[in-house]
């Protein structure tokens, strides 16, 4: 057979293929090996070990958890319930509000604030607890300086307990609320509120009948992923004092050894974040709450008289020193010399070495390296399986395709612990999936968190953006003749590279700023650059820790920055 012959007999075979039904089988099945040795294996090991137990006493974690000899896990869940609930009522008040008053109203200081209101997006949760606790704990900068203006005994205020977490959860995690509901309240059409002022509703009837509504599914959305945060929040109750939480229970039950315990704490934590999620989504399925008009949107009325004026100034002002004191403070303290910071207001001694030392010494520069290396490498697989996942699901027909949904976005209602306790059950010992080798302790374990974790993002973000696109553009190809590897290549990926792009920015910043699933199985080779914040942190190191958060927020400023200017600020709401 000629060399021509042989290339034309392979193009009729992948043409035939990528015609056939069972194509579809060929291209999820990968997907289904890697969920099924990386998501559905690893929740299985840990489901076992909580029920069995090293010693085979079947379901003696769990009578221990719910026993009333000691009841510190049950006080542990209600409270990790009861912080998440409450974050979600906060956050949803501030973020709406905020995109409200936004989108609807035209008044000095909008611009600057509109821009400055995403700032905390640009703080990881551990560099976030950080700079409030600087701030406002009670050694921070704002108590200390009130008791020495009025030459107080004691500070008059401090942030500390589920009230300081649940300050700094809203002002870290409002922004996930004010994204969605902007871009749903700019897609409003006010012909509805007129309609319904002029049957004689009033303002806060017409909040509740039609405005509320309708940004239903953006709220919800916000909600899952507030309180899947809050959930596995560690380091704002490790820093204000609250130790009966669920992440703090698993990562003292692992500490300690007691691993079977962990497992069970990570179960619990897991059927819990899941039966919000189909809360959520049974809610949201209730009504269709679509709008079918065709009016345009609306637009912001402006401030007339004087007094709304001033006032929106001074609020905007006050809007905007608040937004700004936390990365301003880091910034301070990343310049003063470390262990000379006592009981001053604020550093007397300042140093230029910690930026220095970040790129010149190597025990301070390898945390930096890591996170860039097996977040790139998360990143690549999540390309690879989210890409092909979206197109599968939005573009083709399947059996199991509802299972493969669920499936995917599993591990983004996972806390961080639950993930990584759930591979450390899995990979502590040699298996098929891990190639039998023992993944724990080496650099691989790190980057397969972060790949479990963040593959709904680009998963989620390439799917919206498929469905803006017209299959009719794919259909034109092939029938130009053109094959189905030749489409996705130069029509499909081109028109969604936007949504792809936008999701791969989002698991970037969260590779490099994820710290919850790295505290439990990270290696000394392995340090990434948030354990590596935590620990200078604890060791009163705070110029050095803060110097590393500000090269943090740099690095995800930058990121965002791109994602908003290549995707033409799309990417928000896209995802």
């Amino acid at each position: 057979m000629s060399t021509n012959q042989a290339i034309v007999t392979r193009d009729n075979w992948w043409a035939r293929l990528t015609r056939s039904k069972y194509f579809v089988y060929v291209l999820i099945s990968p997907l289904f090996l890697i969920l099924l040795a990386y998501v559905i294996y690893p929740f299985y090991q840990t489901f076992i070990q909580s029920i069995v137990g090293e010693e085979g006493a079947t379901l003696e974690n769990y009578k221990r958890f719910f026993g009333l000899t000691s009841t510190a896990n049950l006080e542990a869940l209600w409270t990790s319930v009861y912080i998440s609930v409450i974050s979600v009522i906060t956050c949803a008040i501030v973020g709406v509000t905020m995109a409200f008053l936004m989108e609807r109203y035209e008044f000095p200081g909008r611009k600057i604030l509109s821009v400055l209101i995403l700032v905390p997006m640009a703080l990881p949760p551990l560099v976030g607890v950080l700079s409030f606790t600087f701030l406002y704990g009670e050694s921070g900068i704002l108590p200390r300086a009130v008791q020495a203006l009025f030459n107080l005994e004691q500070v008059p205020f401090s942030l500390k307990g589920v009230v300081g977490v649940i300050v700094v959860h809203t002002f870290t995690m409002y922004t996930y609320f004010y994204l969605t509901a902007a871009a749903a309240i700019k897609g409003l059409d006010p012909s509805l509120e007129e309609a319904a002022t002029s049957l004689g509703s009033g303002r806060i009837r017409i909040w509740l009948k039609v405005i509320l509504p309708m940004l239903t599914p953006s709220l919800v959305a916000s909600s899952l992923l507030v309180f899947m945060i809050s959930m596995a929040s560690y380091t704002a109750p490790l820093m204000f004092g609250v130790e009966r939480t669920m992440t703090m229970q698993i990562y003292l039950s692992r500490t300690n050894g007691n691993l079977d315990m962990a497992a069970t704490q990570s179960t619990i934590l897991s059927i819990v974040s899941i039966s919000f999620l189909i809360l959520m989504r049974w809610y949201q399925g209730r009504r269709n709450f679509q709008n079918q008009s065709k009016g345009i949107g609306v637009h912001r009325t402006e401030l007339r008289t004087q007094f709304a004026k001033y006032m929106s100034m001074l609020l905007s002002f006050v809007g905007v020193i608040i937004l700004m004191l936390p990365i301003l403070v880091l910034v301070l303290i990343s310049f003063s010399v470390d262990g000379e910071w006592t009981i001053q207001i604020i550093p007397t001694a300042y140093t230029l070495e910690h930026y220095i030392d970040l790129f010149t010494d190597e025990r301070t520069w390898r945390p930096i390296w890591n996170s860039l290396q097996m977040s790139f490498v998360a990143t690549a697989g999540n390309i690879l399986f989210g890409v092909a996942a979206a197109y599968a699901l939005v573009r083709m027909k399947f059996k199991g395709k509802v299972f493969l949904d669920i499936l995917i976005m599993v591990p983004w209602a996972l806390p961080g612990t639950v993930v990584a306790v759930n591979l450390i059950a899995a990979f502590s010992e040699p298996t098929v999936f891990s190639f039998n080798q023992v993944l724990i302790g080496t650099f691989w374990i790190l980057p397969l968190a972060y790949f479990v974790r963040h593959l709904p993002l680009i998963f989620r973000s390439t799917s919206a953006a498929l469905m803006q696109m017209d299959e009719s553009v794919e259909e034109a190809a092939r029938s130009l003749g053109a094959n189905w590897w030749y489409t996705f290549r130069r029509v499909v990926v081109p028109m969604v590279f936007s949504g792809i792009l936008a999701g791969t920015l989002l698991a970037m910043v969260q590779g490099i700023g994820e710290f919850v699933a790295s505290i439990l199985i990270y290696s000394t080779r392995t340090m990434p650059l948030s354990v590596a914040i935590f620990q200078k942190m604890y060791a009163f190191q705070f110029g050095t820790a803060c110097a590393y958060g500000v090269l943090q927020i740099i690095l995800i400023i930058t990121v965002l920055f791109i994602s908003q200017k290549i995707t033409d600020g799309k990417a928000g709401s896209a995802i």
